[in-house]
């Protein structure tokens, strides 16, 4: 099996062991924004997929779950210097550790102009969750 359908097949395990959702959606969105604003980031995020992140997942050096919200970090920063914090089921942000959480993950940016990028969802946000996505991700002050 090639290294892509056995990064594929762990990863597909992973998310239904973990009842997790599959980040790679806005992972798309992401490397689109970088390709047409940075083709340098961009050909770095693609680098780091196919020498590091699928080898690794293939490999099992690694967590799958873990290893693509680490790669959806990486992202964001290629994007914007910042910081990722962890949004627990309260609201609570707390500095996020590399790995996998089922809590909220979002990327702020330094420059408090930008809006947060998106960098891991839990399947079920509960409503605190979804007031800070919503605010901070896609800058509605009411949900819809």
């Amino acid at each position: 099996m090639s290294d892509d359908g056995e990064a594929e097949r762990r990863f597909q395990n992973a998310l239904q062991a973990a009842g997790a959702r599959d980040p790679r959606e806005f992972y798309r969105d992401e490397l689109k924004r970088l390709r047409g604003h940075n083709p340098d980031a961009y050909r770095t995020a693609v680098q780091h997929y196919q020498e590091k992140l699928i080898p690794s997942i293939a490999g099992g050096e690694c967590e799958p779950l873990g290893a693509w919200l680490e790669y959806g970090a990486l992202l964001a920063r290629l994007q914007t210097p910042g910081r990722t914090v962890a949004i627990d089921e309260s609201g609570l942000a707390t500095t996020w550790e590399d790995g996998w959480s089922p809590s909220l993950i979002l990327h702020l940016p330094d420059d408090r102009r930008e809006m947060a990028r998106l960098v891991g969802l839990p399947p079920e946000p509960t409503p605190a969750q979804r007031a800070a996505y919503d605010l901070l991700v896609a800058g509605r002050l009411e949900a819809p």
